[in-house]
């Protein structure tokens, strides 16, 4: 199990990790979202354990960033207040499980493990492109297969590919896919990306499987 931690208060994350640590779980520890979008863009997670309030934005806020993305990545959020429209409001913006503080690290473990867990049954079926490409995405295990055989694809090559292949059909504008790939980037400065990541896909798998139309959209057939 791979966990993000996003805790602004460095003595409980510090408690959390050292806790994750005697159980053999790896843990990352971030303290504001500014820096967890890099790292949810450019690593993989079983679990996000989220406060709900952090310094440069609420826990709600981000529970919709990551969902609004398409990620699926379990969240168990993290706060002081038990209040049932604070609770609500936290499972309606994509949170999967709260523990309120002050709380028992065995249970913060335990409930980590059932969502983890949960997940893993949830992500476990493969998708498939259809006989037209013969392309397979094991979701779980976040790679691609082209008649069977392995291509290794960059964490966001995946992402990027995840997100057309669950929009089939439908054109993808490139600010669409740096907000829901990219998130939060200055899609002036990215625009060139999506073109570049695109090209990546079409030489590692077909040319023709993603289309551009006027240069400003893609789409999957």
């Amino acid at each position: 199990m791979k966990v993000l931690i996003i805790e602004d208060n460095e003595l409980l994350s510090n408690n959390i990790a050292t806790y994750l640590k005697l159980e053999n779980i790896e843990s990352k520890q971030i303290f504001e979202w500014k820096t967890a979008v890099f790292e949810l863009a450019s690593s993989n997670y079983d679990l996000v354990i989220l406060d709900l309030w952090l310094p440069d934005i609420s826990g709600i806020e981000v529970c919709e960033k990551i969902r609004e993305s398409g990620k699926n990545i379990p969240i168990l959020i993290l706060t002081a207040r038990s209040n049932i429209k604070d609770k609500i409001s936290g499972f309606q913006s994509g949170a999967d499980d709260y523990v309120i503080k002050p709380f028992d690290y065995e249970e913060l473990l335990v409930r980590a493990q059932v969502l983890v867990r949960r997940n893993f049954v949830v992500r476990s079926k493969n998708i498939s492109l259809g006989k037209k490409w013969n392309i397979t995405l094991d979701l779980n295990n976040k790679k691609a297969f082209v008649s069977g055989e392995e291509m290794h694809l960059s964490n966001m090559e995946m992402e990027l590919l995840v997100y057309l292949v669950h929009n089939k059909w439908k054109t993808v504008s490139k600010e669409e896919l740096l907000e829901k790939v990219w998130w939060e980037y200055n899609d002036f400065q990215l625009s060139r990306t999506v073109d570049v990541y695109v090209w990546y896909l079409r030489k590692k798998l077909w040319k023709e499987i993603i289309e551009t139309i006027r240069w400003q959209w893609y789409v999957i057939y």
